[in-house]
């Protein structure tokens, strides 16, 4: 196992064209949950110049626009020139209504826990889950830190600090590991687009790159433990200028960016994507329940890193199996973590939706809750409540380490 050694995560802005196709998805899955808390959905997106595809299957009793809230959510994002907006771009679907009996499967809130037992998954993933002490959010630093930079370049647009930014954008943060913890930043990356050319009242690359210097890095870093050095490499568009950028330059895909949706590639994740998708679909609140032992395994002190492996197969309730690694930094054994996980974590299906109340949630919160994790992370998130963001089992591995 590496000790030191150089890591890089990314991220990018919600205007990136795969996080707007992942933001779709998942506004459409809030709106079927909101009016009908047992919908069954399954959204796909792809955009492209002018262009937005929809693909959805559905069993529900709500009547849902599509189109409406695919337009609703470019113009939230901010795309409204000519090139691409909500207005003028095509929309194209293609719908498919599921049979009556996929629609209500089961009300885990009115379930006993032998009835729980009797619900199997319908569909078979691996899935991960991480933690770690190298953060407040017990995330790795790297994707922690391109997420915060993604997060003020999209700031500083709406705040109309830099008013000429365009919605689309990505950051990418090299951290530098001795001893396989963080020791310094090792390189910064920046790529912006903007709306109008230097000839249209567009900034400058120099100024372009000095904005980004002062409003976004200087600002992220300002309260970091790590911060650069005179060492760091830094670069801010360093190709050039970009205009517009977004679907009418490249295009986009709903879970086409897993690694930026967990840890930035510093742990492993499942390769099913997780927007777009009800909670009766395992492959989503599976890598939720993952994440959510993970944290509380750390949080406990049991060790300073842990990655949660559950095997799930068609047919079981429960996972096939539980896969612990906590790269020498356990203080029991792997093997006894697993048990610990499997004793005090519900890992069904159903009981994953109750614990967390995932059908309710779209309803609960202001806004949607689904859309809100399609940008930024669907783990690690400090700025929403996620139930599987809690530590609260941590005590209960504690006393019996």
């Amino acid at each position: 196992m590496k000790k030191d050694f150089v890591f890089t995560s990314e991220s990018v802005t919600e205007g990136h064209p795969d996080k707007l196709c992942d933001q779709i998805s998942d506004a459409i899955v809030d709106h079927f949950l909101q009016k009908d808390p047992f919908s069954r959905i399954i959204a796909e997106c792809a955009v492209s110049t002018a262009v937005v595809f929809l693909a959805a299957r559905f069993a529900s009793n709500a009547n849902i626009d599509f189109s409406s809230i695919a337009r609703k959510v470019i113009n939230q994002v901010g795309y409204n020139e000519d090139a691409f907006n909500s207005k003028t771009c095509s929309i194209l679907t293609s719908l498919q209504e599921l049979p009556e009996e996929e629609h209500v499967c089961f009300d885990e809130r009115e379930l006993t826990d032998e009835e729980i037992e009797r619900i199997p998954a319908k569909n078979h993933v691996t899935v991960f889950g991480f933690a770690c002490r190298q953060t407040p959010a017990f995330m790795p630093l790297p994707i922690w830190l391109a997420h915060k930079l993604a997060r003020r370049l999209t700031s500083v647009r709406h705040q109309r600090i830099l008013p000429y930014l365009a919605p689309d954008g990505g950051t990418q943060v090299g951290v530098e590991y001795r001893d396989r913890r963080p020791y310094r930043i090792h390189g910064i990356t920046v790529i912006v687009s903007q709306n109008n050319p230097p000839a249209s009242g567009g900034p400058y690359l120099k100024r372009l790159q000095d904005d980004i210097r002062e409003t976004v890095i200087d600002v992220v870093f300002q309260d970091e433990e790590v911060k650069p050095d005179e060492g760091t490499r830094i670069f801010i568009n360093s190709e050039g200028l970009f205009i517009t950028g977004g679907p009418s330059v490249h295009a986009g895909l709903t879970g086409r960016k897993n690694a930026i949706d967990t840890y930035g590639g510093y742990a492993r994740h499942s390769g099913a994507a997780l927007s777009g998708k009800d909670p009766s679909r395992i492959d989503r609140v599976g890598a939720y329940i993952a994440r959510y032992a993970a944290k509380n395994v750390v949080a406990a002190g049991i060790a300073d890193e842990c990655e949660v492996q559950l095997s799930y197969s068609i047919g079981l309730s429960r996972p096939a199996s539980v896969q612990i690694e906590t790269f020498g930094t356990g203080k029991i054994t792997d093997e006894k973590i697993a048990m610990l996980i499997e004793k005090h974590f519900d890992l069904r299906l159903a009981g994953i939706i109750k614990q967390f109340n995932l059908r309710y949630l779209p309803s609960i919160i202001k806004g949607g809750f689904y859309r809100k994790l399609a940008s930024y992370g669907h783990v690690g998130r400090m700025d929403i409540g996620l139930p599987w963001g809690l530590t609260d089992k941590a005590y209960l591995l504690a006393e019996e380490k």
